[in-house]
């Protein structure tokens, strides 16, 4: 038998989304919508020095899967390349559509469940979607910075 899809762990993460305002200048931004349940999740970044990221901020409008997944992403992306996300990104997409290798990413395990309901993969993977193209968009726009400054 399975784990219930919304269990205590999911709830609890979707109740409590670390950074979950819009950054005032951040270096990139990045929106992505689910057509299925029309959750939507924007992040906004900004990168370091080191182009790592060094601030986030997010704003999310989903279902408690899309609010946990987003939850999980905030926790601990700061500090992440962009290429360090879009290779999360990627990972969980496959881990989703039933690769075995799990994404590198603490916590990821609670979202277990919902590998069953691919409906639901969407809006799982927005967060994740947009953190790494928000971190690709800051790295280009640090690039033309550094070019012209």
């Amino acid at each position: 038998m399975s784990a219930p899809l919304y269990n205590t762990d999911i709830l609890r993460l979707a109740a409590g989304i670390p950074h979950h305002a819009r950054l005032a200048e951040p270096q990139g931004t990045a929106e992505r919508r689910s057509p299925v349940c029309g959750s939507r999740v924007t992040v906004d970044v900004t990168l370091g020095p080191d182009d790592r990221v060094a601030e986030v901020g997010l704003l999310v409008r989903a279902c408690a899967l899309g609010q946990a997944s987003a939850s999980l992403l905030a926790a601990a992306i700061l500090g992440r390349t962009p290429a360090e996300l879009a290779a999360t990104s990627d990972a969980l997409s496959a881990w989703l559509a039933g690769e075995p290798e799990r994404p590198d990413w603490p916590g990821i395990e609670v979202l277990m469940p919902a590998r069953d309901y691919p409906a639901r993969h969407a809006s799982i993977r927005l967060a994740f979607e947009a953190a790494a193209e928000a971190a690709q968009t800051a790295c280009a726009t640090r690039g033309v910075e550094r070019a012209h400054g």
